[in-house]
């Protein structure tokens, strides 16, 4: 019998004293749709239910206009006291000009990866988002362009995440 075997065998075992209905082996995936007293088609009520969440969860949020992003962007940094930062390949270089002009300041790139210690070293990551959900207030990143790997983003002290309004969902879909 093969590992996997054995422990379906002990899981079945586990689970013959109850009735038949309660033993089924499909898992319900009955996911919302989308987030409870929001209408999806609301950019702004799903943008500011998302900003919610992450005022709950003690993350700092800033609604600002594409031209205002790199200002923004260097205004999080300074508050942070950041001077150096990790800037993923992909990440538009724009979003870092207002800051990369401070004094001592420098962009650390993680091509080639960076060891555990040297993210340490590292005072802040600035990466974009694949997507975003306003009812849970998830931050997604899946490693594309502008958002690294995964370790850069944990790492740091201070992680700085551009989300644009587009990319936020008012819930996980089916």
């Amino acid at each position: 019998m093969s590992a996997r075997e054995v422990v379906l065998t002990r899981i079945r075992e586990a689970l013959s004293d109850l009735p038949a209905a309660q033993r089924t082996t499909t898992v319900p995936r009955d996911y919302l749709g989308q987030a409870p007293g929001i209408d999806e088609r609301d950019p702004a009520a799903v943008t500011a239910l998302f900003l919610e969440r992450l005022k709950h969860y003690g993350a700092q949020s800033h609604r600002v206009r594409a031209a205002e992003l790199s200002a923004a962007i260097a205004a999080a940094l300074r508050e942070h006291g950041a001077s150096s930062v990790l800037a993923p390949a992909g990440l538009p270089a724009s979003w870092l000009t207002d800051w990369a002009h401070g004094s001592g300041n420098r962009v650390v790139s993680d091509d080639p990866q960076l060891s555990p210690a040297e993210l340490d070293a590292v005072d802040a990551v600035v990466t974009g988002c694949a997507a975003a959900i306003a009812d849970s207030g998830t931050v997604v990143l899946d490693g594309g362009p502008g958002q690294g790997r995964r370790a850069p983003t944990l790492v740091p002290d201070c992680h700085v995440c551009v989300v644009g309004a587009e990319q936020i969902a008012s819930s996980i879909r089916r």
